[in-house]
């Protein structure tokens, strides 16, 4: 941060605290104090004199300071939430700069779209600013353009505010002063001051970050006008390095992708111009082609196409609509008063399957209800694979019918629903498949991928169907979507008084004492999603959106409303951590794996 003028250091303006003057130096017992009012001055003062003294006191720190080494300017550091001890988890601090410090110009944050950018690039700068020092956790994110709670640049003024986890520093159960003065009075204004001012920064590189944000959000926008689902640019780098590093594949061996003439379309954006690619139609759509050359890898790059991604990414202008969810088999999932009976009918138990509760479903029953839960959360677009698909919840053949009467078998597949989807509720379907024709038959478009390189296979598509196999259809329409009202009293967070919201990981959300399993949720783009997901579960009860009133839908309405409005800011009120917004689509899959969950049914819609 700029320099505050030559001169000694002021002194704290504190005056006594209540109870008698606080005895200071190594060693002293006494705990912490009220937290002061205002913004307070001389924090490595108080370092200093901390040294030695009892951990706890470190909770007396909590408050307002103005940033060390840069007073002059307004700039604060905030303890926003003290650490008991050596193994509790680390303070949250906050760094604020105003604008006219921070110098950013207008044009950088004058939008939604572009502060959401500008907020990552600067996290990322802060990680790097902070080189390694692990006492420090700055969430940065990794290949996507996230919503998160790290760091923030307000609309009215363009000031900064960077969120942080941070291990103040001990020996023992004693704080250690100096320490805790090279970390807070040295290292936190040095990362503020390379990170978060404009003139610190490379201009070009700050530009060139919102700007591909702001195209590839502007492409997601221009896909309905012109009845697409999907995006896919020429010249798109689709393939990752490998399942656990998300970053672009190099090498000889990458093939860029390149649009099939029938499907290439060209769309105008606001930096980068004309952009042409293969645009996806609403409708059905298949995928197909032999094994290992590239469909699920398309597939996958159009479910994380409801995230902008970061400049050199390769994907950063592959987009898909934000209300698209790709779904999966996921045996053993709880299932709460969904009506499946599209799909599964007459089982041998009798249960009623329009109004169908296990606590252990199988992969076919687990699907279907994942499929119904999406519509109903508003879903317009769904992907499915094959590979990670239930078999007979996907197709049934000429000979299987043959053998297995349909008045014996439960299973209505998908392929004899799927285009009423689409006819009668809007909702497009996107399916890789390797396995089984009988989908040619109800396909709008069918792309051959050979070796990553597409083509329109459409038409040979159509005369293969064309060719009859004896197959029947088994269902005419898929039926009206059937509303849940969920009962927040199922929704406790609070175990023994205590809310408890945690993620483990990208798969597990601990809410109250549930563990929530998300390893079949697919686009959670990673952990620091699942903690906003369960911030925002809570927010939907505390504010209640969740009153066993409203259906589900409308509650997640309000939340989308809420969140729209005023940004990280309402998740922030529930707990100040480390959090990435999540989509109305991730929240209700949570909500509906919570075990316990309670709900009412409110008839078809």
């Amino acid at each position: 941060m700029p320099r505050s003028g030559g001169g000694p250091r002021p002194h704290s303006s504190r005056g006594p605290r209540q109870g008698g003057p606080r005895e200071r130096g190594r060693g002293r017992p006494d705990g912490p104090a009220p937290r002061p009012r205002g913004i307070r001055s001389g924090l490595d003062d108080e370092l200093r004199a901390l040294d030695g003294g009892q951990y706890g006191r470190y909770k007396g720190l909590v408050g307002t300071w103005r940033l060390p080494g840069a007073e002059s300017t307004g700039a604060t550091l905030e303890l926003v939430r003290g650490q008991s001890d050596p193994y509790a988890p680390p303070a949250r601090l906050a760094v604020h700069v105003p604008g006219d410090v921070a110098g950013f110009p207008r044009d950088l944050w004058n939008t939604r779209v572009r502060r959401r950018a500008l907020a990552s690039h600067l996290a990322r700068r802060a990680v790097a600013a902070a080189r390694g020092e692990r006492a420090l956790q700055i969430d940065g994110g990794g290949q996507e353009v996230l919503d998160r709670s790290s760091c923030r640049v307000d609309a009215e003024d363009g000031s900064v505010t960077l969120r942080f986890g941070a291990a103040l520093p001990g020996q023992g159960r004693r704080i250690d002063g100096r320490a805790a003065h090279r970390l807070l009075c040295r290292l936190v204004p040095d990362v503020a001051e390379r990170a978060l001012l404009h003139s610190s920064l490379d201009p070009e590189a700050v530009r060139r970050f919102v700007d591909t944000v702001e195209d590839s959000d502007a492409l997601r926008a221009a896909l309905p006008e012109r009845g697409l689902i999907a995006f896919v640019a020429d010249g798109a780098v689709l393939p990752r390095r490998s399942g656990v590093d998300d970053r672009p594949a190099t090498g000889s061996g990458v093939v860029p992708f390149s649009s099939p003439e029938e499907l290439r379309v060209t769309i105008e954006l606001p930096h980068a111009g004309p952009v042409s690619g293969m645009g996806l139609a609403e409708g059905v759509s298949l995928i197909v082609g032999g094994g290992f050359h590239g469909k699920s890898t398309l597939l996958r790059a159009l479910e994380t196409g409801i995230w902008d991604h970061v400049p050199g990414d390769g994907r950063e202008l592959v987009v898909s609509r934000p209300d698209t969810v790709k779904l999966r088999a996921e045996d053993g999932r709880t299932v709460e008063r969904v009506d499946v009976h599209a799909f599964v009918d007459h089982l041998p138990t009798g249960a009623d399957t329009t109004d169908f509760s296990t606590d252990n479903a199988s992969g076919s029953t687990s699907q279907a209800a994942s499929l119904c839960e999406a519509v109903e959360s508003g879903a317009r677009v769904l992907l499915i694979d094959e590979d990670t698909a239930a078999t007979n919840l996907m197709i049934r053949d000429a000979r299987m019918q043959a053998l297995v009467a349909k008045d014996r078998e439960p299973l209505t597949p998908l392929v004899d629903s799927v285009r009423s989807l689409h006819r009668d509720h809007g909702v497009s379907t996107v399916l890789v498949m390797g396995g089984s024709g009988d989908y040619l038959e109800v396909a709008d478009k069918v792309l051959m991928l050979d070796a990553y390189r597409p083509s329109d296979a459409t038409e040979r598509a159509r005369e293969v169907a064309a060719v009859p196999t004896g197959r029947r259809a088994e269902a005419e329409a898929f039926p009206a979507v059937v509303h849940r009202r969920p009962d927040p009293a199922s929704l406790d967070s609070g175990v023994r008084g205590r809310s408890k919201i945690r993620a483990r990981g990208e798969d597990v959300l601990s809410f109250g004492e549930h563990d929530v399993d998300l390893r079949s949720v697919e686009q959670i783009a990673d952990a620091r999603q699942v903690s906003g997901i369960g911030l925002a579960l809570e927010l939907m009860v505390r504010r209640g959106f969740l009153d066993g009133e409203r259906t589900l839908a409308e509650a997640l309405d309000l939340l989308d409303a809420a969140l729209a409005a005023d940004g990280a800011d309402p998740l922030l009120a529930v707990r100040d951590e480390d959090f990435a917004v999540p989509r109305r689509f991730e929240t209700a899959a949570a909500l509906n794996r919570v075990r316990g969950l309670r709900v009412r049914r409110n008839g078809a819609s």
